[in-house]
């Protein structure tokens, strides 16, 4: 389970405390557990500092603990604060990115359902990137290309992986289908194909504006028998 641990300070010498905790950042590589660090300043109190440090476990946090850096630079970090630090422990119950669902949404929904509803969350200005493909899609020409994968294969694909960073989600999907219509010229084979890509989507206002693909088309038109092996 993941966790979580709140620490609050006061102080008047945050660069010094910033400094501080870039040399913690330095000299724990490849000790550390930490995975996430997060300092918020308190707008209705300019000495109060909020740090959140996300680790994979409290076992994880309490080895990060017992590192004699982070003792060492816990003593000058208390040194630079007002008052003593306090500490909130916290294991998360509940860890949701609201765009990753979105995302992970119209993987799921893609190939199975109806196409102005597949794109309902998608803005009126979204652009579509594929290296392989000359110039960029809009909404509507990203339907229509839709519609002909469509029209070439009965598919679904299985999200394997997510991350989220500020306002883009990435997933990492596999694809399978069955070739039941022409695709780029090659007649209906009938044949069960796979695939698997990435996807960055960028987000405005939890709406998809934006998408970058990335996918094994040459290793798709291999098992259609279009290329030599």
């Amino acid at each position: 389970m993941t966790f979580v641990q709140l620490i609050e300070c006061r102080t008047s010498r945050f660069d010094e405390m910033d400094r501080l905790m870039d040399t913690w950042v330095e000299r724990t590589k490849g000790k550390r557990t930490a995975t996430h660090a997060v300092v918020g300043k308190d707008r209705a109190d300019a000495s109060h500092f909020v740090e959140i440090v996300e680790f994979p476990s409290y076992e994880d946090a309490m080895r990060n603990s017992g590192l004699p850096e982070t003792e060492k630079i816990f003593q000058e970090m208390v040194a630079l604060c007002d008052v003593a630090p306090t500490f909130t422990d916290l294991d998360v119950v509940r860890d949701e990115q609201l765009n990753t669902v979105v995302a992970r949404e119209f993987f799921e929904r893609a190939g199975r359902g109806d196409t102005a509803e597949l794109f309902e969350r998608f803005d009126e200005d979204f652009r579509d990137h594929l290296p392989s493909r000359p110039g960029d899609l809009g909404l509507a020409a990203s339907r229509e290309e839709y519609e002909g994968w469509r029209r070439a294969f009965e598919f679904t694909f299985r999200v394997d992986d997510q991350i989220a960073q500020d306002d883009r989600v990435c997933t990492r999907w596999t694809w399978a289908g069955k070739h039941t219509g022409e695709f780029v010229g090659v007649a209906a084979t009938g044949q069960n194909v796979t695939m698997t890509g990435t996807t960055w989507h960028r987000f405005r206002d939890g709406r998809i504006c934006e998408g970058w693909w990335q996918f094994d088309l040459a290793g798709l038109m291999e098992q259609l028998g279009v290329l030599g092996e």
